[in-house]
Parts: C-alpha cells; structure tokens; sequence
C-alpha cells in the first residue's frame, strides 16, 4: 500500500502558479489534466470492485493517489481562490500578462503626464525667459536701447476697431475666445546702462497672472489675437518716456502697436496731467484709468478704474439699502479749494446731513494717514465712514481717474461723480445711471437738492448695484484685467457678446415684479398682431374715422378705446363702425392723459398703438408698414410725428424742434407703436413724480415716455415716413389739448425742473421754432415805421415773452397807440411783435414762435 503524501505549501503554491493540466513540481504534477482523460475519469468516476488480486492492489494504489490528487486540488483551488482571486477566471500565459502589464503601465504614465499639464498652473514664459512668480528684471535679458532707436507715433486719436485692429489674426475660434499672448520679460538698458525701470509693480504682476491663468492666454505667439507686454506702465509717474516709447517698438509683433493692449491707470504728469498716457503708442489699444472725452477712442481704447490697494487691505461686510446717519458726505483730501468751499457751503446750509473731511493732522505716531479722515477734531476711520453716508461725493482731483471711487462702491455708497468729460470706468457695458448720480461741476451748489428728488426706492435700489458693481468689476485687478479682455472680445465675437443684463444684472436678483419680456426673439410672431389704444373725450365724429381707418390694418387684433370723459356717456353701441375685429370701450374714472398707457388687461397682444382721435391722415398702409418696422425693432417706439431735441449753447438750454426735418431724437405717442411692457413701467415704475405731473397738467405724457423708454433700453427711437403732415383740418382752437395756448409755454425746460434731476439731463423740450423764412408778398413792402405795442408775459429766467392775442383776423388792418395788433401770419407777427421788445421768440394763439434769422431790424409791415 502507498502511503499518502504530505503537499508542502511551497508546493502547493507552485501548484496554483500552473494552469491546470501542467505538471508541477515534486511528485509529477497534482491536477488533472483536461486533455488525460484516463486520469480525470479514475479522479472522477465511480470506484469498480477489483477483478483480480493484482488488479486489486493496483486500484488501492489508484485509489490513493486519486485522494492526494483530490487533496491537492482543493488547496490549489483554495490556494488560487486567496492569490489571484476565483478560480472560474482563467489565467493568461506568462508572456501575455506581461504584455498586458506593460501596457498598462504606459497608459497610466500617460494620463499621469497629460494631468500634469493640464492642470498645473500655467507660467508666463519658461525658466530660460525669467520666471513668472518672481519677474524681476534682474535674471532676464538684457536688452540696450541705442539713442537712435525708433520712437512711435503719438497715439493716433482716428483709430476705430475697424480701422486699426486687425481682426484677421484672431482667427476663427470654435469657443469665441481671443488668444493673448504676454511678452517674456526682458531688462531695457539706455547706452550708459541705466535701466529704463526698475521692477514690475505688484500690481502688473498680478495683472498679467490673472491673463496667464485666464482662457484668454497663450504661450503661441503666432497664434495670438492681442498682445500685452511686459512693460509696466500702469503709473505714469516714474516712467521715461522716451525710453519706454523705444522698448515698445523693440516688441517683435510691434507693428505700429497693432493688436497691442497696454494698461494705464495714472496718466499723465504735473503740470498738466494729460487724461491719457504720454508713452507715444501708436496704434496700441489702451486700457485707461483716467480718459476724458476728448482723448477717449470710443470703441477702440477701453476705460478701466484706478485700483485702490484698500480693497485687499480693509474687507467691509454688505450693508443693508437704506437711510443712512449721512445724507451726503466727502471724503477726499487732496481737493481744489473751490470745491471745497462749495462743499463747505453744502455742510453749513444742511448741518448734520452733510459730513465733509479731510486730512488729519493731529494724528499719533504709527496710525496710518491712508486710514483716517477728519471734520474739526473728530477723527473717522476710511473707509468705514463711507457706509455712514447715502451718497458719496466722487471729485476730480489733478486727474480725472480716482481711487475713491471704488472705495465708495465697495461701502454700497452711491456715488455723486462731479468730473467734466470724465468717462466712467468700463462705460460701454455698464449702466452708470442704474448706480450713481452724475452732477455737472457747475451744478455742484445745487447738489443737496438734486439728490433730495429722488425716491427712496430708487435709491436703495444704486446702493445695491454699486455694491455689486465693485464686487464684479473693481475688488482685484484680476477682475479689472479679466472685464477689460471680455469688452475687446465682444467686440471681435459681438454674436457671442454677453448680454447688457449678463453685465449690468446681479446674479441673485430676485424679480418682485414682471420681468423685462425684451430678451424675447428678435421678431414676435406676426399671428398676434396688436392692439389699438385711442384716446378720446369728446370728439365722437373724429373717433369714428379713426376706428373706421385703423380697423382696415390687416395686423390690428383689437381695438380699445379709451372713454376719459366722466361727464359724459359714450354713444350707444349701435353708433359705433363696424369692424372685423373686438371693439371695446374702457371708461375712466379720472381724467387723465396717463389712462392711455395704462397695461389694460384688455391688451392680450405685444405690440400697441397709441393714436389719438384726430389722427386722421394715415392710412391702413402706414399703418401697416409702421407695425412690421416695430417687429424687427419690438425695444423701441416707432412713431411717425418726430421731434428734436439738441442743446442750444447760446442760450445754455436745450431746444425743442417740432419743425419737419432729417434729425430726430424723439416720437409722439400720438400715433406710435411699443411694447405693453412699458405700459407697466409708465404706470408703476416712472421715476420721481413725472406722472403726477403729466396728469396734474394734462401734457407732456408723450415726453415722458420717451424718457423711459430710452433710459430703460439705452436706444433711439425710430420715426416712419407718412405721406402727409400732421394736422387736422376740421379741429378749432379748442377742439384738443395741443392747441391750447399755454400747451407749449409748458413744454418748455423751464416748467419741468424736476425732469433734469430724476434723468440726469435738462428736460427735453424748448419752445417751438417756426423757422419758415418770409414769403416775398410779406417782404415787399417794409418800412422803418414805430413798431406796435404788445403784452409782455413770462418766459425764461433772462428773458421775457410776448404774448399775441388774435385779436384781429388779417393782418391787412391795424390799430394805433397802446392798443394791441395781431396777425394771421406767424411771421409777421414776429415782425410786429417780437422785435419790439428785442425777444427771441413769443407766444401765437398755440405756438411759440422765433423771429426768422433772416430779419435783423425793428419793421413792420404797411398796406
């Protein structure tokens, strides 16, 4: 009999490192093999009775091998099992798993690598052009400046985006992304070897690793849209200009400054400090702290903020909206002596309202200057005490561009900005008028009063958006640099712009009313059409005309008439045109001229035309045009009668033209087309008291529209062409509000004060010029005669009004002495009239006239 044998674990580790069937070592190997059927049919089968003596001692021998080997095969499968996992797994040959290993080694070594790259911070130029975490000149090339190097043009003030960026390197870009590219940094030496500047200042430095760690950068040269060196001229001050001119056309993508971006923020130099950098730039765009508008290319160079170091330095916790310890309050130090004396005079009128400071002088030894304001012998901590204050005074000092600026923004302050021709930081995108209050310097003693007018509401509404304004665009100079990137690639991808709301919104705004519908398609459908609005009081026969002659508009979905006659019922339905769309009368409870945009829930379509009931000249046709117009421009008015207004510098007001002419600046709502969204706005969101004083005078709610929709949209209006003028035959002296006689004298800017302090600009009216020269029947007889008398009435603060009463139908005939003479004509009036009191112009009937520029001596007319 054979004994059994004791599997070593060496062996039976050796044995799970065979694959089955394979003889391991020792005793000839210990599994079976599939391809041995003998050996796994004696290790499997059935145990058969011995047939001989010797057939019996072979099978017990059989026997006791095929229990070892069934031995061996548990451990081996316990062994497989604990070393390279179940057993139903097969396993490879030696040479294919190391294959299989080595791949895998090299694949995991290449996403280990391809992380590396992608992920670790990116550097402005290799080791071998000087490191970009120290960027000190000192370990870079040195490159010598002859005397004789060349110098670039001064900046050239025609230079548009059109005209000196070339847009063809930027290429096409599937992310509508420009690619920056920053010089390496090199030493410029003059010939004697003094260095032209010394360091990189910490602000540059972190302006130029906010663009290496930003989407915008690359290390490609030939693949870059705008370059920016590495030649620091953010402060003017400690520059050489001609040097530093020399080391800018030493760029090697110079090219006349093409597609080069340089940053400025303290321009110029005593005496003058020039608005814009001295550094002769040629066609370099530039990115500027302190532009005025005479030296800023619109479009072209880009208007960035003075950096204040105290908004990484103080960390001033959100104040919540409203009223404040301080109405109004100044904190600079370093101010002209007049306006310190206006500032003074504000203090001593309005007492504890208005906190002016100044510098301290009485300050212990180690407290920081920077940090500490004072009034008399109170001393306030900066920039604290500005969230103290509702407004904040922001005065231009030597140059236009201030640091306090952002300090005012980052307290939530609202900043009263007092700099002439100063363009405000990143202006082309952002809406200044939603965030501070512009006040011209010769308007600075009527400030307080100015500011008073605006509600409340409105106010804690800015004090948000400034806040929010520094803490998107002004807290880092990464914010400054990545916004002025993003405003020049709008303008080279302005299909990819981002939206005036992605600019001007907050992210966390929460819309307590209905939101602006003026993000919705270019075009609305054409299926819904629009709905009339026509304003009435008594005039039943004009109404009908009107209904009848806008009801043939193919695009008119409903008509709605407004009733604003509470004395009076309107006529019986069966009067009423009949017409293929729904007619409804709306009547109001009071008289007003705002019912008309008032957002009638009647009003189911987008599109709205207010016409009065006198519009009786334009046609289904007009009409029609005027809509699709309106569809393609579905943010602004479109209207038919226009109106100018433009600034008269002679009389220091702005003018009001109703004259028929190529220039328009605004339409009536007399026949005009808009979104009923403004509807809303006119009737809850009117700034100030504008509405009550349209309704409290019955005029100018026309004006006032266009106000609001301009200021809310920041776009022009748009004036259709009919083919006749707008007048009404039929209609008298007293048939409408417009040919009253005083409705004019209350168009004009002196009637409406309040307008310039809720828009931020002088009314947009001026009396009525009627511009015609004379006819020459009128001319040909003139003679030097003594001129008639006439009233004198009130007009403007320097000068007066006359006031012609038709009295007398003709001008044919005439009375003598004291007594009055009227004409039918305008211009002889103005003849007999107006040059005998020496005025500009005066009042006829409904219009106020101006004398023809033609007539420069006292005459009047003889027959």
């Amino acid at each position: 009999m054979r004994s059994a044998r004791r599997v070593s674990c060496a062996e039976l580790e050796a044995c799970a490192a065979f694959p089955s069937g394979s003889r391991g070592p020792g005793a000839g190997g210990c599994l079976p093999s599939p391809r041995d059927p003998t050996r796994a049919a004696v290790a499997r089968g059935p145990r058969q009775e011995p047939v001989t003596e010797r057939g019996a001692e072979r099978e017990a021998a059989g026997s006791e091998v095929c229990e070892e080997e069934a031995i061996c095969v548990v451990m081996c499968a316990s062994v497989k099992y604990n070393i390279r996992g179940p057993a139903l797994i097969p396993r490879m040959k030696t040479k294919h798993r190391l294959y299989y290993v080595t791949l895998f080694s090299i694949v995991l070594l290449g996403l280990i690598a391809t992380g590396v790259f992608q992920f670790w911070p990116h550097s402005i130029e290799s080791s071998s052009d000087g490191g970009v975490e120290k960027r000190s000149i000192r370990e870079v090339p040195v490159v010598r400046l002859p005397a004789a190097s060349p110098i670039p043009e001064r900046g050239d003030l025609s230079c548009r985006m059109h005209t000196c960026f070339d847009v063809y390197r930027c290429g096409f870009n599937p992310k509508n992304k420009i690619k920056v590219y920053i010089y390496p940094l090199k030493k410029y030496v003059d010939d004697a070897g003094v260095p032209v500047s010394s360091t990189i200042s910490r602000e540059y430095n972190e302006l130029l690793t906010a663009i290496s760690d930003s989407d915008y950068y690359t290390d490609d040269i030939s693949r870059a849209c705008l370059f920016v060196p590495s030649i620091d001229v953010l402060n003017q001050n400690p520059l050489r200009i001609k040097e530093t001119a020399q080391a800018l056309a030493q760029l090697s993508r110079w090219d006349r400054g093409t597609n080069h971006l340089l940053f400025n923020m303290l321009p110029g130099g005593p005496p003058d400090y020039n608005t814009a950098l001295d550094v002769p730039r040629d066609r370099a765009l530039l990115a500027g702290g302190g532009f005025s508008t005479w030296t800023y290319r619109q479009g072209y160079d880009v208007s960035i903020p003075v950096f204040s170091p105290l908004s990484t330095e103080v960390a001033l916790p959100e104040k919540a909206p409203g009223p404040r310890r301080y109405f109004l309050l100044s904190s600079q130090m370093a101010i002209h002596p007049e306006y310190r004396e206006e500032l003074e005079a504000l203090q001593a009128k309005h007492r504890e309202s208005v906190l002016v400071l100044d510098k301290c002088t009485n300050l212990s030894e180690g407290v920081l200057s920077v940090r500490k304001r004072c009034h008399q012998h109170q001393a306030f901590d900066y920039p604290q005490v500005l969230q103290e204050a509702t407004f904040c005074v922001v005065l231009r000092g030597a140059r236009l561009g201030q640091a306090v600026l952002s300090d005012v923004l980052q307290a939530g302050c609202v900043p009263v900005v007092i700099a002439d021709s100063y363009v405000l930081p990143f202006s082309e995108v952002l809406d200044w008028k939603r965030a501070s209050v512009v006040v011209p310097e010769e308007k600075m003693s009527d400030m307080y009063s100015i500011l008073q007018n605006i509600p409340q509401r409105q106010i804690e509404e800015m004090q948000r958006q400034a806040r929010w304004f520094w803490e998107a665009y002004f807290q880092s100079i990464k914010a400054i640099a990545l916004a002025t990137l993003q405003i020049i690639n709008d303008r080279i991808y302005p299909y990819a712009a981002i939206s005036y709301e992605e600019w001007n919104d907050p992210p966390t705004v929460k819309w307590t009313s209905v939101s602006n519908p003026l993000f919705l398609p270019l075009i609305p459908p054409q299926s819904q059409g629009f709905t009339a609005i026509v304003l009435t009081y008594d005039r039943v026969e004009s109404l009908f005309r009107v209904i009848t002659e806008v009801s043939k508009v193919p695009s008119l979905s409903k008509l709605l008439v407004v009733w604003n006659n509470q004395n009076k019922n309107p006529p019986e339905e069966s009067l009423w045109p009949k017409i293929r769309v729904p007619l409804k009368v709306v009547r109001t409870a009071e008289n007003k001229l705002s019912n008309r945009f008032f957002p009638y829930d009647e009003i189911e379509t987008e599109a709205v035309l207010a016409i009065d009931d006198d519009i009786i000249m334009l046609t289904s046709d007009e009409l029609q045009f005027g809509y699709e117009v309106w569809r393609e421009f579905p943010d602004r008015l479109v209207g038919y009668p226009g109106r100018l207004h433009l600034w008269d510098h002679e009389m220091n007001k702005w003018k009001y033209e109703s004259e028929w002419t190529n220039e328009v600046s605004m339409v009536l709502t007399g026949a005009a087309f808009y979104h009923k969204y403004f509807n809303y706005l006119y009737t809850y969101k009117m700034p100030g008291d504008i509405k009550n004083w349209v309704d409290a005078h019955m005029n100018c709610e026309d004006i006032a529209m266009n106000f609001l929709v301009a200021n809310v949209t920041g776009k022009a209006v748009i004036k259709v062409t009919p083919r006749k003028k707008f007048k009404c035959p039929e209609c008298t002296a007293i048939d409408g509000l417009s040919l009253d006689q005083t409705h004019m004298v209350e168009r004009s800017p002196d009637t409406q004060p309040h307008s310039a302090t809720v828009f931020g600009d002088s009314v947009y009216e001026e009396p009525l010029r009627m511009g015609s020269s004379i006819s020459k029947k009128e001319k040909r007889q003139l003679s030097r005669v003594t001129p008639c008398a006439c009233i004198e009435g009130t007009g403007g603060p320097q000068e007066k009004t006359a006031i012609c009463k038709p009295e007398i139908d003709h001008f044919s005939s005439m009375s003598q002495g004291p007594s009055l003479w009227c004409c039918e004509e305008l211009n002889v009036c103005c003849l007999c009239c107006l040059l005998f009191m020496g005025l500009s112009y005066g009042i006829y009937e409904d219009r106020i006239l101006h004398c023809p520029p033609l007539v420069t001596q006292k005459y009047i007319i003889v027959w």
